[in-house]
């Protein structure tokens, strides 16, 4: 089975290359795709120096400038769907998603997971040396997405995924329509509204260490106010064919 990890990059010149040798450091052969939107701090070249080492293994999609977490995901979905991935992860490149916890994800896609999400609040709260506000914010947004949408899942936000293929081709990708981290109440809404099976697993989130967070009001305001209209949008299979899928 074929596993790639897929990393959205902007300025991340100080976690880039740890990240690719932790990677390739795992068992089970993950390759990895790293998307950057134009890094004026070289991340992308930092990259680049390290294809030689991982040859045919660490991949990179240069984008013109900041297009978007939702974006840089989706164009990752593609390429991995077109270059015949079986299960397509992803996750932060600063270390607040432990990546030995890829393999635990991977073990749950394995076992017929169709959506194995590394859960921040599943089990309790598992967040380190976040400041109080923003844990709030984060920890009652899932609440609201629950309540809004009726998904039984603790940690819509979560960014730290493992996709079965079969959900991706599902997904009609071309319509998703939030491009922060309203994205990833969106894919895990469709994803369920299809019937796919999503099972949380708790892993603890740690703040970045190095460099700086890319998070803003805007961002979680996107996830506000888009939730709303989840409810409201007719959700069906990519070109309108059935998939045969176990019931939820």
């Amino acid at each position: 089975m074929k596993k790639v990890v897929i990393i959205p990059t902007y300025n991340e010149s100080e976690n880039i290359v740890p990240m690719i040798e932790k990677v390739f450091s795992l068992e089970g052969a993950f390759d990895l795709l790293v998307i950057d939107d134009g890094s004026p701090d070289g991340t992308a070249a930092l990259v680049r120096g390290r294809q030689g080492d991982f040859p045919g293994r660490l991949h990179l999609i240069e984008r013109s400038g900041k297009l978007g977490l939702g974006t840089a995901y989706l164009s990752g979905f593609r390429w991995a769907l077109d270059n015949g991935y079986d299960y397509i992860f992803e996750m932060d490149c600063d270390f607040s998603h432990n990546p030995d916890d890829l393999l635990r994800l991977g073990r749950e896609a394995e076992a017929g997971v169709d959506m194995a999400i590394g859960s921040r609040y599943v089990c309790g709260v598992n967040v380190i040396n976040w400041p109080m506000g923003r844990l709030l914010m984060s920890y009652f947004a899932s609440v609201y997405i629950r309540t809004v949408t009726g998904m039984p899942v603790r940690d819509a936000t979560a960014g730290f995924v493992c996709y079965s293929r079969k959900v991706l081709e599902a997904i009609d990708l071309d319509a998703v329509k939030m491009k922060g981290y309203g994205f990833q109440v969106e894919m895990k809404y469709t994803a369920w509204k299809l019937g796919f099976k999503l099972k949380e697993i708790s892993i603890i989130f740690t703040e970045r260490v190095r460099g700086s967070s890319k998070m803003s009001s805007s961002i979680f305001g996107e996830a506000f106010w888009g939730v709303m209209g989840l409810r409201l949008r007719k959700i069906g299979p990519r070109g309108g064919r059935q998939i045969p899928i176990e019931p939820k």
